[in-house]
């Protein structure tokens, strides 16, 4: 009885976790490197971590492919199963230096710039663009500079941030090819990972149910624009 019961309640973790295993239309691990938490769901705790970059199972190795994009489409990034806990979505690139491509390089450095973030509606409570969904989709840079980039996933849990690492951060890197891009990009603010978010960053560290917050400041550099 008790086996059955710890079985169960291991089951109900990882069906409450989740994982970003693909872009587009695309199989599980095609274009995303496949992350340390493929079957186990879980989150990335300490931001301190080399984990908190790519969260990569397998360090040097790349996923199989290189997806293609147009600067100022979208791709959409999806969730395995789902999104299922309350937080903030935000999603950063990284441009792969020449002599490196998106499947070798390994994203080292103050390269990452963050180009969407999500924020909550704050009415008696907090709720969430992101929670629920399957699929979030991000808008590529129109003035980013031709060529291979890394397209970093992050949903941050808050269910349960009331104390330093408490917050569950769920992680993964797309490889994708740019073209059509007009190469003006040029971001104000380049943070590296781990190194971007120190552990007790108010949007880490938050409790989201009592007293209900007024206001909401996400980790990171602000979202940068053409």
């Amino acid at each position: 009885m008790k086996f059955t019961t710890a079985i169960a309640l291991l089951v109900s973790a990882v069906e409450a976790h989740y994982t970003f295993p693909s872009i587009g239309n695309s199989q599980d691990w095609q274009y995303v490197r496949t992350t340390a938490n493929f079957q186990s769901n879980g989150p990335v705790t300490n931001v301190n971590s080399p984990d908190i970059r790519c969260y990569q199972r397998d360090a040097g190795r790349g996923a199989p492919g290189t997806y293609n994009v147009t600067a100022g489409g979208t791709v959409a990034y999806n969730a395995k199963a789902s999104i299922s806990h309350p937080g903030p979505m935000a999603f950063y690139i990284a441009k792969v230096p020449a002599g490196e491509t998106a499947a070798s390089w390994d994203g080292s450095g103050k390269v990452w710039s963050k180009i969407y973030q999500d924020m909550p509606r704050i009415a008696g409570g907090m709720t969430w663009p992101s929670q629920g969904a399957r699929s979030v989709s991000v808008t590529i840079p129109k003035c980013l500079q031709d060529g291979e980039y890394l397209l970093r996933a992050e949903h941050i849990g808050l269910h349960s941030a009331g104390s330093v690492g408490g917050a569950q951060i769920y992680i993964s890197c797309a490889q994708i090819s740019v073209s059509g891009g007009s190469g003006t990009y040029s971001p104000k603010n380049l943070v590296s990972f781990p190194g971007a978010y120190p552990a007790s960053s108010p949007g880490l560290v938050i409790n989201i149910y009592y007293p209900v917050p007024t206001s909401y400041t996400p980790p990171g550099p602000a979202a940068e624009t053409c």
